[in-house]
């Protein structure tokens, strides 16, 4: 039970902050990007219902990410394994937003954009699930 409520806790951080990274990036994109390059335009939008969606997509996402980076990491101190575990969840999801681009035969750049954005969103997880583990707010799992 004691590995399952940590396991939990992971979810929990890499949930919050997954989403967190994913508000930054809707307003860099919003104000930012979307202003300055005429190309990528498509990526403003309104706060609306699909903001809205997204984001609970990028918690549950993370929330996933939280409890299988735990398990991956271990007691380990390999790198490998962690920019593997980021890479997996992170090219996943920006590959299918690519393929996604791709397929509706308008500018690739926008998607090539959010694949980037989806691989920093995990690379941001990971950084605050691994803090909370030295900050010993979290247990990594043990490899016994």
């Amino acid at each position: 039970m004691a590995e399952r409520l940590e396991s939990l806790k992971a979810g929990i951080i890499g949930g919050l902050s997954l989403c967190f990274a994913f508000a930054i990036a809707s307003f860099l994109n919003t104000l930012v990007l979307a202003k300055y390059f005429q190309t990528l335009a498509s990526l403003q939008s309104d706060v609306n219902w699909h903001l809205w969606v997204s984001g609970a997509i990028a918690f549950f996402s993370g929330l996933l990410f939280g409890v299988t980076y735990r398990y991956i990491i271990r007691s380990d101190k390999n790198p490998q394994l962690k920019a593997g575990g980021v890479l997996a969840f992170g090219l996943v999801r920006g590959l299918t937003q690519i393929e996604l681009g791709w397929n509706s035969h308008s500018t690739i750049l926008p998607f090539v954009v959010l694949a980037f954005e989806s691989v920093l969103w995990f690379g941001i997880a990971a950084f605050a699930v691994d803090i909370a583990i030295q900050l010993r707010w979290l247990k990594p799992f043990s490899s016994i």
